[in-house]
């Protein structure tokens, strides 16, 4: 059982990980603008400037975008570290639990509005749902350390 918990850790951890490098740093070929933190031009980001317009505060894009972008990657670090994957597990349910939230109230709603017009359909929304459902998993499922006396 214990081997099963390591290899469900690692994999939790690290589809945790390149999600937030993903969602930060990285984007795929050909991204798709108004995605990535720390790609996008100022104002360009869809789900913090619709907070933004939403709210009437400017700090959303782009000082929070980019101080959400750095706790992401300082999760994405502690989530591949093996002895900091608990705090790791902990900052993402954090994270992805303020963007359930944020899309769950009335300033930003579950459907980011898009640029061309209409909506993503709910599709940003799923996915921090699933990988807050993934970070609250791999919180139940990392092994406890071992005690040496």
């Amino acid at each position: 059982m214990s081997a099963f918990r390591l290899l469900a850790s690692w994999v939790l951890a690290l589809a945790l990980a390149v999600f937030f490098i993903h969602i930060t740093v990285h984007p795929w070929p050909n991204p798709v603008p108004g995605y990535v933190k720390f790609y996008d031009a100022p104002g360009e980001h869809l789900l913090f400037s619709a907070l933004a317009k939403a709210t009437d505060i400017s700090l959303f894009e782009p000082a929070g975008r980019f101080v959400s972008g750095i706790f992401e990657v300082i999760a994405a670090i502690l989530l591949i570290l093996p002895f900091s994957r608990r705090v790791g597990a902990g900052l993402s349910v954090i994270l992805l639990g303020a963007g359930v939230a944020l899309h769950l109230s009335p300033a930003l709603g579950r459907e980011v509005p898009l640029p061309e017009g209409g909506t993503d359909g709910g599709t940003h929304f799923l996915y921090y749902v699933i990988f807050l459902a993934l970070s609250l998993l791999l919180l139940v499922v990392h092994p406890n350390e071992r005690r040496w006396n």
